[in-house]
């Protein structure tokens, strides 16, 4: 039952995440890094191949622009994979210093939202059915600009691309606390995310991105409310230590991440209407066996879930016995789900330790040897 839960898992990875990235400071550029979006792809479906359970590919528009969106999908469907959703872009432009669907000036506003309404018709020729959204807007200093009035600019956007989107697809609307605006964010929280959606409709859902939060924030207790709800819509994976590090998902706190799959699960949020996503960089890692790691700490985090006696802990919650359903909990964390899942893939025709498998393909010196010349993809590219 665990295992057929567990091959039917799918973790969807970010096309921005095989090109080279960094800090503020500096962008470390690596061998064989790919130079425009087919070359992502392909290094995508390497993931795919040596787990199984990645089988799509999230885009960056305008990063992973393209003159014919069609046929980017088809070379993905040969390579094994397939367009998964489409992340929208208003934080680059100049125009966008002051703000992008909230800016004072509406005709940097008809610019954001001409460009949100492309990546729904990126969608219709992708067939991807998911477009996400996340805004950089707030204000730097008190004052700089109504606070309610930007928030009446965020709806009207929101209300227009809601009806431009087809009746099977949805948008997943993004929070972060905090930075680029630095006194107030127009989108800073799950809260305020959920009201919009809330108002829009069905087609309207929260993502959680887990590097988005305050220190110390109940991350898995934001996913049961949600869930319950009907309005999680999705997850961008990813750890962090202060802020928004986007460093490898279950690296800073591996118990976290299996408290939220806790909650997934219980909350009947294991399918395919919650979206698993990566949304992370490797600066100093290499890249494709960054997501390959990434794609197996999700894998452990889930069959640790999917073993706890929900029976027993049951029991234990109904004889307010605080210690015994922390016992049960601590249970299915603790044990070494690492056999179990080396079986899975076996039985799925994969090799048992995909890393291993990855280094011996010799797929990295053949991208390195082959990918001489031209720029390198990256932040904003």
């Amino acid at each position: 039952m665990i295992k057929d839960l567990l091959r039917g898992q799918r973790i969807e990875t970010p096309s921005w995440a095989y090109g080279n990235s960094g800090t503020r400071f500096k962008v470390f550029a690596q061998q064989g890094v790919p130079r425009d979006p087919y070359e992502k792809l392909a290094d995508a479906a390497q993931v795919h191949a040596f787990t199984g359970i990645a089988p799509t590919v999230a885009l960056h528009i305008p990063w992973d622009r393209v003159d014919d969106y069609a046929a980017l999908a088809r070379h993905a469907r040969d390579l094994g994979v397939a367009v998964g959703a489409i992340n929208s872009n208003v934080f680059q432009d100049d125009d966008y210093k002051l703000g992008s669907v909230t800016h004072p000036d509406p005709v940097v506003r008809r610019k954001a939202l001409g460009h949100l309404l492309e990546c729904v018709d990126i969608m219709d020729a992708t067939g991807s059915d998911t477009l996400k959204l996340w805004f950089s807007d707030g204000t730097n200093y008190p004052g700089q600009d109504d606070i309610r009035a930007r928030q009446d600019r965020l709806a009207e956007a929101l209300a227009a691309v809601y009806e431009r989107l087809g009746d099977d697809q949805r948008f997943l609307l993004e929070y972060k606390l905090f930075e680029p605006a630095f006194y107030v964010t127009d989108v800073p929280d799950w809260g305020t995310a959920y009201a919009h959606c809330l108002k829009l409709g069905d087609k309207a859902q929260v993502v959680v991105d887990t590097g988005h939060h305050a220190p110390g924030t109940n991350i898995e207790f934001i996913v049961a409310f949600l869930l319950r709800e009907g309005k999680l819509g999705g997850f961008d994976f990813n750890s962090r230590f202060y802020a928004d590090d986007d460093l490898m998902v279950g690296a800073a706190d591996p118990f976290q991440l299996f408290r939220i799959m806790f909650e997934v699960i219980g909350g009947g949020g294991y399918g395919p209407h919650v979206a698993f996503m990566l949304d992370q960089c490797h600066n100093i890692e290499p890249k494709i066996p960054g997501q390959i790691r990434s794609v197996m700490n999700v894998q452990e985090a889930t069959a640790k879930a999917l073993l706890v006696d929900r029976e027993a802990l049951a029991a234990a919650q109904r004889a307010g016995d605080v210690l015994g359903a922390n016992a049960v909990l601590m249970d299915a964390y603790n044990t070494d789900v690492r056999p179990l899942l080396g079986e899975l893939r076996e039985e799925m025709g994969l090799d048992p330790d995909p890393m291993a498998a990855y280094a011996r393909s010799g797929y990295f010196e053949k991208i390195a040897a082959e990918r001489v010349g031209g720029a390198q993809a990256g932040w904003g590219a």
